[in-house]
């Protein structure tokens, strides 16, 4: 275990879910001196306020100024932490000892630079979040896994910044790239790269998930698979057959899997117009997304949630 830890978080407008995660942090029990640091790009509300009624150690920055990639290597310049765990200012640790199990998986090698854990929807998440999250992080496994080399897509390359810890000497060699987006999959690309390793803790749980309305499911969609585009090389077909049969086939499971838990009539007639809504705009915007530079310029920035 390291002496001490540093909990990293940039924060706009975090309102009543960042104090959650300011208490839950405080409430780590942890064999080392933990420390919070916190870069706020301009919140119009408590936000600074509360994490200073908390011991945080506070950088304001201009909103012009954030970058994700940018400001999380700031948070690691402020940061005192031989280790640094990052969370998003919506990502709550699942129990009082997220952070000792996060920071134990650098016990797992010598070489573990980055160490991820995994996250579970909110209480009040849509039946399609849940499972996307639940089939997305059971595959890698339940018990804690160390990876080696850049071989693909998966759980092998997987980081998050919403759930992951880096350590300091690794970082020094590596740190993150100054991009405005998909810097935690650049920094574990990279660091496999560099010969590093990663490590998985299945018990390192953070709540943390997402609900949109209109056109929220595309727009996330596609930057999250843009950014798998510009990291990994990742390209889908653009067709309407592809993504069609993408949609039929997400939809055909997510009826399965509501019968099996006993919802049938109207209410799987719902569930059903939902999970419809729900894929398509997911299949569409990852279609587009892997082709994201095949688009003009304009449309790019009006398909992006984060205007990229």
């Amino acid at each position: 275990m390291p002496e001490s830890v540093s909990v990293a978080v940039p924060v706009l407008d975090g309102g009543p879910l960042f104090r959650e995660l300011l208490a839950a942090v405080r409430a780590q029990r942890i064999e080392a001196e933990v420390e919070i640091v916190v870069v706020d790009s301009g919140s119009s509300d408590d936000s600074v306020t509360a994490a200073r009624a908390h011991g945080a150690r506070v950088e304001e920055i201009p909103r012009a100024a954030f970058s994700h990639g940018a400001t999380r290597n700031r948070l690691m310049e402020l940061a005192g932490g031989d280790v640094v765990a990052f969370l998003t200012q919506d990502a709550l640790p699942a129990g009082e000892d997220w952070l000792a199990a996060l920071v134990g998986g650098f016990a797992l090698a010598d070489d573990v630079a980055l160490v991820g854990g995994p996250q579970r929807a909110r209480q009040e998440a849509s039946s399609m979040v849940r499972r996307e999250l639940d089939r997305f992080f059971a595959r890698f496994g339940d018990a804690p896994r160390v990876d080696r080399g850049v071989r693909g897509l998966g759980p092998e390359t997987f980081f998050s910044s919403a759930n992951g810890a880096v350590a300091r000497w690794a970082w020094e060699r590596v740190p993150f790239r100054a991009v405005g987006y998909a810097e935690d999959h650049f920094l574990a690309a990279d660091m496999l790269r560099a010969g590093l390793a990663k490590a998985y803790v299945p018990e390192a749980a953070v709540v943390h998930s997402h609900e949109y309305a209109g056109l929220g499911w595309l727009r996330r969609a596609f930057d999250e698979f843009s950014a798998l585009h510009d990291v990994h090389g990742l390209r889908e077909p653009l067709s309407p057959r592809f993504i069609a049969a993408r949609v039929r086939n997400d939809v055909a499971a997510e009826r399965a899997a509501l019968a099996r838990d006993g919802v049938g009539g109207r209410e799987l007639d719902a569930a059903t117009v939902a999970a419809l809504r729900y894929h398509a705009q997911r299949a569409l915007g990852r279609s587009l997304g892997t082709n994201a530079d095949r688009l003009p310029g304009p449309l790019r920035a009006r398909l992006s949630l984060e205007g990229r």
